[in-house]
């Protein structure tokens, strides 16, 4: 067994991207890199909005025409999976733009109970009518819009920069009916209205070109903007699934905390309880034989002295899922390598906390019995020549941090999480934490199980 322990280590810290401190070059340069993204997203606006606004509004108004005959309510429910379509699409186009993901509804898509409540379960939900609003009417405004803007922009830039390159302002007619024309209307003629004209378009066109990015960013956002508005979710929704997985973990915690309590009844009873009984039997026939045959009662209380022997043993093994001593007084990592110490497989321990770092006894608690659970599968089960147990701290998203433990061998693999075995109790103690295991075994090996248990913000 060896241990590398760090604990003043951190985790990296996350790319300089976009700081306020950023060179302004350095940020055009961004820009000007996210420009095909952009014109990828606003190009096609056009003819996607139209394709959009015309399924939709026909298909709506022939819904409402209809729906006196019954067949319009069917019509209507394919209007809004249309419209959830679409919407779709747009969030998947905005991400590819190289926009922050939007998250989009959950949609139920389980059958609630009975047909006609399925049928009408999406005329309820408001993100299907405001993916409709947004596919039939705000969509087709603002993309008409932005792609207007964008064709004039990009083509302008483009025509009003090469113009130096066309031959007609070298025609020595001295009619002036360009650009220069309108700068300038009574002087242009003296200075040779055509050259002033190329010289103008030249530099509006490289003011397009050098404004580009901004303006694209800013149709792009635009987009972005409203998609968030009627395209995400709604938060209430984010606070109620967080309800619902506050739940779910009471509710795996309480059956994980049954189990225990339930295999330690049975352990019990089949046990040290039974060992117990004859013990006090064994006593008190001992008792019953010590006048009349003492070698008798001797060998019944050697025999009683081996039943308290195997009694003790029992416990001592049963009182191993209980949380052991070293880990109340000095902690998990030391808890690992008392624990690596002790398996007859080579395990290495390798653990990576900052000395920052505060584990609640819970979280501890759960990290020690999915790794004593695992190095147990593995002495028992694995045929494994080595292992090792990782301990590192891993960021999450919105500025949590995670504890992570990795148990892996070399053994034979397919091991699996079966209901009412080890594994499966390990998944319901690691959720009744909040966090989440992970079994990946291949046939063949190698196993890996992982635990990624929630630490305090």
């Amino acid at each position: 067994m060896s241990t590398e322990t760090i604990t003043d280590a951190a985790p990296p810290a996350p790319p300089h991207d976009g700081h306020p401190g950023e060179r302004p070059f350095t940020t055009y340069g961004r820009l000007w890199r996210a420009v095909p993204r952009e014109l990828g997203f606003l190009l096609p606006n056009l003819p996607i909005v139209i394709l959009g606004n015309i399924i939709a509004v026909t298909l709506f108004a022939l819904g409402v025409g209809t729906i006196v005959i019954y067949l319009g309510v069917f019509v209507l429910f394919a209007t809004l999976y249309v419209a959830r379509a679409f919407g779709s699409l747009e969030l998947m186009r905005l991400k590819a733009a190289g926009m922050p993901e939007i998250e989009a509804p959950r949609w139920p898509n389980r059958p609630a109970e009975g047909f006609w409540r399925t049928f009408f379960r999406p005329f309820a939900d408001a993100h299907s009518w405001l993916h409709l609003i947004h596919t039939a009417i705000v969509n087709p405004i603002v993309g008409t819009l932005t792609w207007g803007v964008t064709i004039s922009w990009v083509f302008g830039g483009l025509g009003g920069a090469l113009a130096w390159t066309f031959p007609w302002w070298l025609d020595s007619d001295e009619r002036n009916e360009g650009l220069s024309s309108v700068v300038w209307p009574g002087l242009t003629p003296a200075l040779g209205g055509q050259a002033l004209d190329m010289v103008l378009n030249v530099v509006v066109g490289v003011i397009l070109l050098v404004t580009l990015p901004f303006v694209l960013r800013g149709l792009t956002l635009a987009h972005y903007g409203i998609a968030k508005l009627m395209l995400a979710r709604f938060r209430s929704e984010d606070l109620e699934e967080r309800v619902a997985e506050v739940q779910a973990t009471r509710t795996a915690a309480a059956a994980a905390e049954g189990a225990a309590l339930r295999r330690l009844e049975r352990d019990i009873h089949d046990g040290p309880q039974q060992r117990l009984v004859r013990l006090q039997m064994d006593i008190a026939a001992a008792e019953r034989q010590l006048d009349t045959d003492p070698e008798r009662a001797r060998a019944l209380l050697a025999e009683a002295a081996g039943q308290s022997r195997e009694a003790l043993d029992e416990l001592r093994a049963l009182s191993r899922g209980f949380a052991p001593p070293i880990l109340l007084d000095r902690g998990l990592v030391a808890a690992l390598d008392s624990l690596a110490s002790r398996s007859t497989v080579p395990t290495e321990v390798r653990a990576y906390l900052p000395a920052e770092i505060v584990v609640p006894d819970e979280v501890q608690r759960a990290a020690y019995f999915v790794a004593s659970e695992a190095a147990a599968n593995v002495a028992k089960h694995a045929g494994a020549r080595r292992s090792s147990i990782t301990l590192e701290v891993v960021p999450g998203a919105a500025g949590s941090r995670w504890l992570r433990l990795v148990i892996g061998d070399d053994g034979r693999g397919g091991a699996r999480p079966v209901e009412g075995h080890g594994l499966a109790g390990l998944d319901e103690r690691t959720r009744g934490v909040g966090g989440r295991l992970d079994v990946w075994s291949p046939t063949g090996g190698p196993t890996t199980v992982t635990a990624t248990l929630p630490l305090p913000a």
